[in-house]
């Protein structure tokens, strides 16, 4: 009897802990996370999928400053005189610099503490975007452009709250669903409806078309990786296509002529190239211009100087890195931004957690669809509708979103528990045993959030 509780009583005698663990400082606790028991303690992994992400975000940054100079820049470059970048590529290096450090800064707490502001941050985000669309805001503080109440003026910078609503949306989508299951189910899939419905209908009626439809994508490639049923997505992506042309009667007057603009050059109809296809054809034509090498600088600036081509450092940049660097360097964009969404979804895969998984995955969606979107207008595939090309295009909110977004992904890459832990979205292929459980089953002490 004294032998048996003795040993009962040293089972149940804490661990000997530390003096320097005891007294890890404030950082540290920030780091790693505070109160993370022996067994569960997060480490970090300096050598990650993430530093691909980092690689792609500088070189296309870099990119994008020289492209901005050249759209921008005028003649700067002319007689063997350098007169060094333009006003617009230097304001782009400093949103450059504020976006490093920014990203620094987001990805050293763990991102489990990040997610638990996510609702504040994505309620604040909301209130900006219900900001904007209040009639009786001076138009000193919301100014419209090309139509749209989308930023709201700030001095020195204009803050775009579309762009930041992004990083808040995955974050409020990933801590929702991060140990459910419901969403295996069709009604589960109303709540994250509802919740992306919020900012994309807001952002509708600025009317900013483009940057609301860009949630979607990265809507259903979180509830994909989250293990909700294909036949339920299809089912509806098929409704909503069907609902489409219904939409068509209350849309803008210039929602109406971009829809137009791209049927007729589906049809060939190129009495339209200095109308309602001007943009698009002209940067059509700088892309065709580039050839497979591209041209030499000072020629590729006066052709993208002399075309005209509108938005030329922003939205249609991809025409002008074409033209300058060709075929070759068209194909070199699009593969550094591969490998940014490439190396997001690495770190998704080796990461051991279903919050740090979607977070990752809902990132690399926006990214990849704002990218196809981008590169399809550019080549007259899409109609015009405003989406920039990501860490390329010039402007202080669509950088800092995109280098908060790496930071975030480093955050996730970085920070790995080693058990236990529960594991991510395992189903059967018959799992009916999840019905009326919101979480799931449990699998006892190995912590699968449902068993096989």
């Amino acid at each position: 009897m004294n032998r048996v509780l003795k040993r009962t009583v040293m089972d149940h005698t804490p661990a000997f802990v530390p003096p320097e663990r005891a007294e890890r400082s404030a950082l540290g606790r920030l780091v790693h996370g505070s109160a993370v028991k022996r067994d569960a303690a997060a480490s970090l992994a300096l050598v990650n999928p993430a530093w691909l992400c980092v690689i792609a975000a500088l070189a296309l940054s870099l990119l994008g400053v020289g492209m901005i100079d050249l759209a921008s820049g005028g003649f700067a470059v002319s007689a063997g005189t350098d007169a060094g970048l333009s006003a617009v590529a230097w304001k782009q290096v400093v949103f450059l610099l504020i976006g490093l450090i920014s990203a620094t800064l987001v990805a050293l707490p763990h991102y489990k503490l990040l997610s638990w502001v996510s609702l504040p941050a994505f309620v604040g985000c909301v209130g900006l975007l219900v900001f904007l669309l209040l009639p009786f805001v001076p138009s000193s503080i919301v100014t419209p452009r090309n139509g749209a109440r989308a930023w709201i003026d700030l001095g020195p910078l204009d803050l775009q709250p579309s762009e930041l609503t992004k990083i808040a949306f995955v974050l409020v989508i990933a801590h929702y669903m991060r140990y459910r299951s419901s969403h295996r189910e069709l009604r589960g899939l109303l709540v994250p409806g509802l919740i992306a419905a919020v900012p994309v209908g807001l952002i509708t009626l600025q009317p900013d078309l483009g940057t609301s439809a860009l949630f979607v994508p990265s809507l259903f490639a979180m509830l994909v990786a989250a293990g909700a049923k294909l036949r339920h997505l299809t089912l509806i992506v098929v409704a909503a296509a069907l609902a489409a042309p219904a939409v068509y009667p209350v849309l803008k007057p210039h929602q109406k002529t971009r829809i137009v603009a791209l049927v007729r050059q589906y049809q060939g109809d190129t009495a339209s190239a200095q109308d309602i296809n001007f943009q698009s054809y002209t940067a059509q034509n700088l892309i065709g211009a580039g050839g497979a090498s591209g041209l030499p600088a000072e020629k590729s600036r006066a052709l993208v100087t002399f075309n005209r081509l509108p938005e030329r450092h922003n939205d249609t940049i991809f025409a002008v890195v074409v033209n300058r660097y060709g075929f070759l360097g068209g194909v070199g964009l699009l593969a550094l931004t591969g490998l940014w969404v490439g190396g997001a979804l690495a770190a998704s895969a080796v990461c051991r957690t279903p919050q740090g998984r979607l977070i990752c995955v809902g990132f690399a969606a926006f990214v990849a669809t704002q990218m196809v979107v981008n590169v399809g207008m550019n080549i007259g595939l899409l109609p015009i509708i405003g989406i920039t090309l990501p860490f390329v295009s010039y402007g202080g909110s669509s950088l800092l979103t995109v280098w908060l977004m790496t930071g975030l992904v480093m955050n996730v890459a970085l920070h790995r528990e080693t058990g236990p832990y529960r594991r991510s979205f395992e189903y059967a292929d018959n799992d009916e045993s999840t019905k009326g459980s919101a979480y799931g089953v449990s699998a006892g002490f190995s912590g699968r959030a449902v068993t096989r």
